[in-house]
């Protein structure tokens, strides 16, 4: 499968302690230049724990209010399940200042 950056994905996300994994979902932010690799930053309803709210979070094929955590991840993209929407041109820009943020960019 390609995906492609913005895209919201669902893939399973492990627990902290690394006991268990759950499927949650995540934006694509990139590539890796290791083929089938990808650049995602996990997406939560948990509201307090979020960096960038996603106002348009419906568009983007989510169930409830949620946002981007300032986290990044490497994934296999075959980890994937599904692709179940994309951000908004307004969350896109949201999340790219966010990044320059993070990365001191």
């Amino acid at each position: 499968m390609s995906f492609s950056r913005n895209e919201v994905v669902l893939l399973p996300i492990p627990f902290t302690d690394l006991s268990s994994r759950k499927v949650r979902p995540a934006v694509v932010i990139g590539h890796s230049a290791h083929p089938g690799d990808l650049f995602v930053a996990p997406i939560s309803s948990q509201l307090q724990n979020i960096t960038v709210p996603l106002r348009d979070w419906r568009m983007a094929g989510l169930n409830v209010p949620c946002g981007i955590k300032s986290q990044l991840a490497t994934v296999e993209d075959r980890l994937v399940v599904k692709s179940v929407g994309k951000l908004s041109v307004r969350d896109q820009t949201d999340l790219d200042q966010a990044l320059r943020d993070w990365l001191k960019l």
